[in-house]
């Protein structure tokens, strides 16, 4: 198992507390062994294995709980003689209907720590968020970073072979069963990884019928990462290619894909009008290694998977991210995190003419401003900007 250390610690921080502690992330992205991971933490904190009730709601025993009720009968089966407290670490729980009201009276019936995992951002809405009203803290988890690649390879940061590495990152991303693969077995591992996310956790559970217009609209965004769309740009393209399809449909599945954690949105911010526009919006696929199995393993366009890149990493270490629009000028990202604001530029080398770090400067304000380099360049500042290489900014 590959540690998951940062992780793991957000999980501890709230052990013993009053907090359910709620796991999400798109499949196969390494939430069953961080709860697994969690499991053989408290029991090396001395806590009883009889006081651990580990579920995985996926297992083939358990795919005779399908309700609340079933969920109850299966809890009240598991409860231990004892008075001590109870740890309930439930995975995968969205395949129960009507957990949360079970989940909500283990909350206040016992002596209980609980954490939950799930791959689906509706976990959180609803009827959750109303019997929970804050009592809950979201850890969101995603693919393996840099950092954590190089530890699964066991690498050291300083080693010759970073940038090498690195390639194999950006063109195979960071699910944990793909990294520790032989590369032979990549692409395989991917296809089956991305067949699972769209087939059971977005078709099957929504009952889509037609797969067909929603690969393809998986495939639109994945060719197109980085490029603003919309649903009558996506609706238009795909009826020209002989995908007949219409913009509430492609809303619909939009949304079933931000869902499923498999692609992320960010909207456009105007800076100097301080609001969003609600024209335009950038998507961005939450693992590289995906985006190059959903387009067929098509080379080129560096610069838009370098910025997906930055986008999931921004994302991993804990900033809100929305693209930014200043007049007729764009800036890549917009960072956001409690009272910091960060802005970044992305670029696969630095060009010629300073058009990336002018458009930074146009931004009158005193936040930290960034362009990031898909080459390395001996050039660490552009009047006033800092430059990085995107390896060196990863290992941060």
């Amino acid at each position: 198992m590959i540690l998951r250390d940062n992780y793991l610690q957000e999980l501890i921080q709230f052990k013993d507390t009053d907090f359910i502690k709620v796991i999400t992330g798109v499949r196969r992205s390494g939430k069953s062994v961080l709860l697994m991971q969690y499991r053989d933490y408290l029991q090396n904190q001395g806590v009883s294995p009889e006081n651990i009730i580990y579920l995985n709601l996926e297992g083939f025993e358990y795919q005779g709980i399908k309700n609340a009720d079933d969920f109850q009968l299966l809890i009240q089966e598991k409860l231990p003689d004892s008075n001590d407290k109870i740890y309930f670490l439930i995975d995968e729980i969205q395949f129960v209907e009507g957990w949360q009201k079970i989940i909500n009276a283990i909350r206040v019936s016992f002596n209980a720590d609980i954490a939950i995992t799930g791959s689906n951002a509706n976990l959180l809405s609803g009827e959750l968020a109303t019997l929970l009203s804050g009592r809950y803290v979201e850890i969101k988890l995603y693919p393996l970073s840099f950092k954590e690649f190089l530890l699964a390879k066991n690498v050291d940061s300083h080693s010759r072979m970073v940038d090498k590495l690195y390639q194999e990152y950006e063109q195979y991303g960071g699910f944990p069963s793909v990294v520790m693969s032989a590369e032979p077995l990549k692409d395989t591992m991917l296809s089956g990884i991305f067949d699972s996310i769209v087939l059971n956790d977005i078709a099957h559970r929504a009952g889509v019928k037609d797969t067909h217009i929603l690969k393809s609209v998986i495939l639109f965004l994945a060719d197109n990462v980085g490029q603003l769309v919309n649903p009558t740009k996506i609706s238009n393209t795909l009826t020209s290619e002989r995908v007949p399809t219409s913009n509430h449909t492609i809303g619909k599945y939009l949304d079933l894909l931000e869902n499923a954690f498999l692609f992320y949105k960010a909207k456009q911010y105007d800076i100097r009008g301080k609001g969003y526009l609600k024209t335009n919006a950038k998507y961005f696929i939450v693992d590289n290694g995906l985006r190059r199995h959903a387009i067929g393993r098509k080379g080129a366009n560096y610069a838009n998977r370098l910025e997906n890149i930055v986008f999931i990493e921004l994302l991993r270490r804990g900033y809100t991210v929305d693209v930014g629009k200043l007049d007729s000028k764009e800036i890549d990202f917009i960072a956001r995190k409690a009272d910091e604001i960060l802005y970044v530029q992305v670029a696969y080398e630095i060009p010629d003419n300073t058009h990336e770090t002018d458009n930074l400067l146009h931004i009158k304000d005193n936040y930290k401003k960034i362009l990031i380099t898909g080459r390395y360049f001996e050039q660490n500042e552009i009047d006033g900007v800092q430059v990085k290489y995107i390896v060196d900014w990863l290992l941060e």
